[in-house]
């Protein structure tokens, strides 16, 4: 084609960088214009396709071998053709419309799918926040009757016993109901639990409204991961996670901005407020998600119509449904379901291989989330004004002070990941960083221990620069990437119980910071800094990069495709064995696969 030979079954649009320059100065050109709104499936370079003019015009061109599915779409762009038979991403925009969605396509329903995602994340940063000015608050204390260290700890950690609950129920029912109504149903149930937190007058309704409080948001963040990764380009797909997770940022500073604010209210205002105002968030991600489709993935797996699958992935793209890239992109998604569907999706199959090693990467989702938590950053994130008071004896003004500039910090750093965790790489984040964690919680043990102004400061500085190293390498990355290892057939139930394993975590740090801190002071930091090195070793042995892959070429990660004949269905000779270029095996895949149905063409 143009000089070109071609690989059957690959698609070149009009704007592909691998045409050659004088071909497309021809195909731009008023000559060319026959080829207006149509798709010429040949190897043809230009001289053929002039003289195919007529058949082309009239569309009596058909091919019936391999050779002639190379393909290319043509669309020359003049104002003189009839689109009667052209599907547009106009007709697909409409179509989405008949389905009681939003006119929104491309860009923008990316963008609007980001916003909640995004304000589910935002409702996790501000209930994880919101709780440490809440518990050195006067009146709260008095309200519950001046709990004990350990009766505050447990009220807090009773919204991770919450969530985990709520991430199980996510994984039970998240194929059923698809991600956006599991979505809506998590922030309905958030909503009741900040009621009764925020209308509370004794320690028991405090205590289920923390519960409820984490149900809600176990099902909220166990989904909205594989909401956004579902719908999001592969190239898009970590900054846009990382979007998220820059928005939980944002959250956990408004919660300690917003206890701040109150600390000058002397009343039971000082906490109510801070606890009943996440509803705002939940009410948002309710209104506008109703008006957004489900993913195109759960709905060509789980809905009786595919039509609507291929619609939604077109106005994902910006583009009509016929368009190759659509086409290509739906195939691979078909493809996973097709090896994933070989036996019916049960729990079971969180512990099987099913020839793609899918328990081996639940077992990668559930470790990588649960480390995340002994990392140590929910010593910082729930306690931060009540490390400062202990350990570094400030007030509690100061100490709600300093903690709301921690956080307008660990936002600020948060945006480095956005441009690194494509560009880097999931796992150099992981390792690196972790590393960089024990030795900033060493630094913090030696400060802590030595107990003066000094190094009081010093201290405080090392918690900073500890936020720093986490979100670098322990936030987005962690959140993105169980959705992108996990299998189509078991993502929802994996993911959710990975973040089950993530809040279940939380819940033993949580629970020991206040007595651990209290009876062996510095050695708590020692702790978390030799799990740390842990992480970074774990890391290192097992888990395989993800970035910039399409979640179908991520199945062949654990694949070896040199198996492959004839003989039998390509999907029949997946076996475990990692390997670190999902690309490169992904298209060693397509190519076998083609050929593999050329033969038998022929």
């Amino acid at each position: 084609m143009c000089q070109k030979t071609l690989d059957a079954g690959v698609e070149y649009p009009l704007d592909d960088v691998d045409l050659p320059a004088h071909f497309v100065l021809w195909a731009s050109s008023p000559e060319a214009r026959f080829l207006k709104g149509k798709t010429v499936w040949a190897k043809w370079d230009v001289e053929e396709l002039k003289g195919h003019k007529t058949e082309i015009e009239t569309g009596s061109m058909l091919t019936t071998t391999m050779d002639g599915l190379s393909s290319f779409k043509y669309t020359i762009m003049s104002d003189t053709t009839d689109k009667s038979n052209v599907e547009t991403v106009e007709d697909t925009r409409r179509a989405g419309t008949s389905n009681g969605h939003s006119k929104l396509s491309g860009p923008l329903l990316v963008a609007a799918i980001t916003s909640v995602c995004s304000s589910g994340f935002l409702l996790f940063g501000y209930d994880q926040g919101v709780m440490s000015g809440v518990v050195i608050s006067h009146y709260w204390l008095s309200q519950m009757g001046n709990p004990s260290t350990i009766m505050v700890s447990t009220i807090t950690a009773l919204y991770d016993v919450g969530a985990v609950f709520g991430a199980i129920g996510a994984a039970i029912v998240g194929d059923k109901l698809g991600r956006k109504r599991t979505l809506m149903l998590g922030c309905t149930i958030l909503i009741i639990g900040s009621i009764l937190m925020a209308t509370c007058f004794e320690r028991i309704q405090m205590m289920f409204g923390r519960i409820l409080t984490g149900l809600g948001i176990g099902f909220i963040t166990s989904v909205t991961p594989v909401y956004q990764s579902e719908i999001s380009p592969a190239a898009q797909r970590g900054w846009q996670v990382c979007c998220q997770l820059t928005t939980m940022l944002f959250g956990l500073m408004l919660a300690y901005w917003i206890n701040y604010g109150f600390y000058y209210q002397h009343s039971s205002a000082q906490w109510r407020f801070p606890l009943a105002f996440q509803a705002v968030f939940a009410v948002y991600c309710i209104v506008v998600t109703s008006f957004l489709p489900d993913t195109p993935r759960w709905l060509l797996r789980y809905n009786s119509s595919p039509e609507k699958g291929t619609a939604v992935l077109a106005r994902l793209r910006g583009r009509p449904t016929n368009h190759p890239i659509v086409q290509r992109e739906k195939d691979d998604i078909l493809d996973a379901i097709a090896i994933e569907s070989r036996e019916e999706g049960s729990w079971l199959d969180l512990f099987r291989g099913a020839g793609i090693a899918a328990n081996k990467r639940f077992y990668l989702a559930l470790g990588i989330q649960f480390m995340q938590q002994m990392s140590g950053i929910n010593i910082v994130t729930y306690y931060a004004p009540t490390l400062f008071q202990t350990s570094l004896g400030m007030s509690q003004h100061m100490a709600l002070l300093l903690g709301a500039l921690l956080q307008v910090w660990y936002l600020g750093v948060s945006f480095v990941t956005w441009y690194t965790i494509d560009r880097v790489g999931r796992r150099k984040l992981f390792i690196s960083m972790a590393l960089g964690m024990c030795f900033v919680l060493v630094a913090e043990a030696i400060c802590v221990g030595i107990n003066n102004k000094q190094s009081a400061i010093a201290a405080v500085v090392f918690v900073f620069f500890f936020e720093a190293c986490f979100t670098w390498g322990w936030m987005a990355t962690v959140w993105c990437y169980p959705p992108e290892i996990l299998p189509l057939k078991i993502r929802a139930k994996g993911a959710a119980l990975a973040a089950a394993a993530d809040f279940l975590g939380n819940f033993i740090v949580v629970e020991i910071t206040p007595p651990a801190l209290q009876n062996i002071g510095y050695k708590t930091y020692i702790i978390f800094a030799v799990l740390n090195v842990v992480n970074a070793i774990v890391v290192w042995a097992f888990y395989p990069e993800t970035a910039g892959s399409t979640l179908e070429s991520i199945d062949f990660l654990f694949t070896n495709t040199d198996e492959l004949d004839t003989e039998k269905p390509f999907y029949h000779h997946l076996q475990w064995s990692v390997v670190y270029q999902a690309k490169e095996v992904m298209e060693r895949v397509h190519v076998k696969r083609n050929s593999i149905s050329g033969e038998r063409l022929a």
